[in-house]
């Protein structure tokens, strides 16, 4: 419990966008030297609101992994795992839903949601994602989560069932803090001023073109009482300025962009041909390095295999720990010393022929 390690993670649900790189990849790119890190590719997460699109995830899968190591996670200081290769993950998740009432679940603001924003009929995967999400942190013990805003509750449920287990077993997790990402560019708003997602085509993603971003940026809604250039516009809460904000390094320009934009001085297009030049040259590096990443797709994959391999023995002695203090680890299914030492005494004292077992 001494060790300072953060569990984070991804669904694999398409390529990155912009808000993932400000709102949590950087973040997470310098937390490696802090941390040790794990970063997880949650793949079963997916199929708590896409279980019917299978033929999506394993290419996605390769456009995270490039996005994320364009972005600077590195997989010699961090350990990468895919969700889904370690079912130990499932396993505890059961364990803990035994845990855990459905009332507290119903209970969790992002529930309800997804359900309304997706006009979901909601699952039982959906409604148990917060548990499956905690047995993803503590399975590795992390101390620490690096989240947004809105996953907080997620931690919150994380603590109770560590502290339920803890009460009931033995203390055995730590309780994990979250490590909330604040600030401007914790939550980017799309080119819409909605709240970025991928599926509301809102988004400007780490892949695309220097063409394709300047187009979107030169549609990104701003202050639609503007008619005119020479009208008076407003500054606060204007998508393009928070984009200025963030990525164009030249605070006196934007400075000056917002005082002649409040006056009426200034017009749109060039405020947004501007940023789309700072969002590009900023976005240049990365671009260049994931372009080299995706020519080598079985390569990617191999290093989220070997992270994974790494991160199997963690997994496998905490659900050990855990199987044997909830009364489930019998040591004549796991220890296999003890099993051969068992079947040669019978066989050789003909116990089965004996206890009428064999013919």
């Amino acid at each position: 419990m001494d060790t300072k390690r953060i569990l984070t993670g991804h669904r694999p649900t398409g390529p990155r966008h912009i808000g993932h790189l400000v709102g949590t990849l950087e973040n997470w790119a310098r937390l490696q030297d802090e941390y040790e890190s794990f970063f997880l590719i949650a793949d079963m997460h997916v199929l708590t609101t896409a279980y019917d699109q299978p033929d999506r995830i394993q290419d996605n899968i390769v456009d995270v992994l490039a996005d994320w190591l364009a972005a600077g996670i590195d997989p010699r200081k961090s350990t990468l795992v895919l969700q889904s290769a370690l079912m130990e993950h499932a396993q505890l998740s059961l364990l803990f839903s035994m845990m855990t009432t459905v009332a507290r679940l119903e209970r969790v603001p992002t529930y309800k949601d997804q359900i309304q924003q997706l006009d979901l009929n909601p699952s039982l995967g959906l409604l148990t994602y917060p548990v499956l999400q905690a047995s993803d942190i503590l399975i590795y013990k992390a101390t620490a989560v690096p989240v947004g805003e809105d996953q907080m509750p997620h931690i919150e449920l994380t603590r109770e069932v560590a502290r339920r287990f803890n009460s009931t077993y033995g203390d055995t997790f730590a309780e994990p803090e979250g490590l909330l990402i604040s600030g401007e560019a914790a939550r980017l708003p799309g080119i819409d001023n909605r709240t970025m997602h991928s599926s509301r085509g809102n988004t400007i993603l780490l892949k695309d073109s220097p063409e394709e971003t300047t187009a979107k940026i030169m549609q990104m809604y701003t202050d639609p009482k503007r008619i005119h250039a020479t009208d008076p516009g407003t500054v606060e809460g204007n998508p393009v300025f928070i984009y200025h904000d963030v990525f164009n390094p030249d605070q006196d320009e934007v400075a000056d962009f917002k005082k002649r934009y409040a006056a009426g001085t200034v017009g749109d297009v060039e405020v947004k041909r501007r940023l789309a030049e700072m969002l590009n040259a900023y976005l240049a590096p990365l671009r260049a390095r994931r372009a080299e990443l995706v020519q080598y797709p079985e390569e990617l994959m191999a290093i989220l295999y070997a992270g994974t391999e790494k991160a199997r023995p963690v997994a496998q002695e905490t659900l050990k720990e855990v199987q044997e203090k909830m009364g489930l680890h019998n040591r004549y299914f796991y220890d296999k010393e003890a099993v051969v030492k068992h079947i040669r005494k019978i066989s050789e004292q003909n116990t089965f022929e004996s206890l009428g077992l064999i013919p």
